[in-house]
């Protein structure tokens, strides 16, 4: 599974003009699944997100998890995040999950982070528009790979 999280001062997640999920100061994690993920990687990316020490410390160093700061997290599937683009000029998704085991194990990640962080979410298979305020900016890739 993937993860691409963005501290933020404030984000939202709209479908069909209506807000299904908003945080203030947090996280934005766009969730890719890949097609040998499984209910491991998910709990293990969870703990990744929320543990990453992003937020800055007395000192102003990134040193805090989200867990510790406080923070919320809002979690949107986004599919795309597994493309291939090494080759050609249109990405294959070859490497994704179903999409039956995509939202599956969305869900887990979701259920997984809630267990320490209040959580908010897009829609899954739904055409969703994402703003953010990004705080930083900070920006990181996260990855939890099957046998890691």
């Amino acid at each position: 599974m993937i993860a691409l999280i963005q501290r933020v001062a404030e984000a939202g997640v709209a479908v069909d003009g209506e807000t299904v999920g908003a945080i203030g100061p947090g996280i934005l994690a766009l969730v890719g699944v890949e097609r040998d993920d499984g209910e491991a990687q998910a709990e293990r990316l969870a703990e990744r997100v929320l543990g990453y020490r992003i937020f800055p410390d007395a000192q102003g160093r990134m040193n805090v998890s989200l867990v510790e700061a406080g923070g919320a997290l809002l979690a949107v599937p986004q599919f795309t995040l597994v493309a291939d683009t090494r080759k050609g000029t249109r990405p294959s998704f070859s490497s994704g999950a179903s999409p039956e085991e995509g939202k599956r194990l969305f869900e887990c990640f979701v259920e997984a982070a809630r267990r320490q962080a209040r959580v908010e979410t897009g829609r899954f298979g739904a055409e969703m528009r994402v703003s953010l305020v990004n705080d930083g900016p900070v920006t990181f890739w996260l990855q939890a790979k099957p046998g890691s």
